[in-house]
């Protein structure tokens, strides 16, 4: 069956006639009557009665015309969704991004993409580096948004966003904050509450302080940067952290220091090697880089 005779045959059941069908899809009275003849010899089945130079049509034709008007409503559908995509307006994306990018400014990133296009749905999974190393292997997402410490042949294509250095955080009443960077070797015998062992930064600052010969008390530990944030702000210990989580603190109760040496990676964007992403895929990873120029503008990232 041709697309074109299912249209006609809609458009005579609909209008009861061959004239206003014709008129209803824009060719002439005898290409309806052609297209009509032609479809009823391919069903195998009357559809039509002819009396007095009139078609009427047959109950089978009243059966059919159900299923062939819900089979041009769905391909209007598509050819609607088809539209949509191509201006950027439909689809879904699945971003595997790291915690603290989702509690921070990934929020912003979402809440700015759906203003410009509201019909595209988003999924935010929030996951640890190897996690979205993972999803990004699999085909579970089609971004991942995470650092470069621990990256080495991930198996994905990554692109450096903004280049990080790592803070000290600490309560403002604590000792070791006076003005400049925090050297290392001060932070000897301070509690320290750290993410949970395995984070690429908690490994990072492990080795680090292995080799100037520093064993850390660790008073607490947590997965995320939100809740070690917040137990800083509780005196429980200083922290070193991502320079993001600094979107985090109540500057009234906690402060932020550099460090000597320097702890640096770069944020960066995952994404498949061996597939182009989709546009709207490529218009959610623009706004990201947006998003990051901004806080580049701000000092927290370089």
């Amino acid at each position: 069956m041709k697309l074109r005779e299912l249209e006609a045959f809609d458009a005579f059941i609909r209008h009861g006639g061959t004239e206003k069908a014709a008129q209803s899809i824009g060719v002439g009275q005898p290409m309806v009557s052609r297209l009509l003849s032609s479809l009823e010899q391919r069903v195998g089945f009357a559809l039509f009665e002819r009396k007095r130079n009139r078609l009427l049509p047959t109950s089978e034709a009243i059966l059919f015309h159900d299923t062939v008007a819900a089979t041009l409503d769905r391909l209007r559908e598509l050819e609607q969704e088809a539209r949509d995509i191509a201006n950027l307006q439909r689809g879904n994306i699945v971003i595997a991004a790291q915690p603290i990018f989702c509690d921070t400014f990934l929020l912003d990133v979402v809440a700015a993409f759906k203003r410009d296009h509201p019909q595209v749905g988003i999924r935010i999974v929030d996951v640890g580096l190897e996690d979205m190393l993972k999803m990004m292997a699999e085909h579970a997402c089609h971004l991942g948004l995470g650092i470069t410490l621990e990256t080495d042949n991930t198996g994905t294509q990554v692109t450096p966003l903004a280049r990080c250095e790592a803070r000290c955080i600490m309560r403002v009443d604590h000792p070791l904050n006076t003005d400049g960077p925090i050297p290392l070797p001060r932070l000897r015998d301070e509690p320290f509450v750290e993410l949970a062992a395995g984070s690429p930064l908690r490994t990072r600052v492990d080795s680090l302080m292995q080799s100037i010969g520093i064993r850390r008390t660790i008073a607490a530990e947590m997965r995320h940067l939100r809740g070690v944030c917040g137990l800083v702000e509780r005196g429980t210990g200083v922290a070193l952290i991502d320079p993001i989580a600094e979107l985090l603190l109540d500057r009234k109760k906690v402060v932020s220091h550099p460090l000597v040496p320097s702890i640096e990676w770069e944020i960066a964007l995952f994404t498949p090697t061996h597939r182009a992403p989709a546009a709207i895929v490529s218009a959610f990873a623009n706004a990201i880089r947006t998003e990051i120029a901004s806080l580049q503008s701000r000092g927290l990232v370089r």
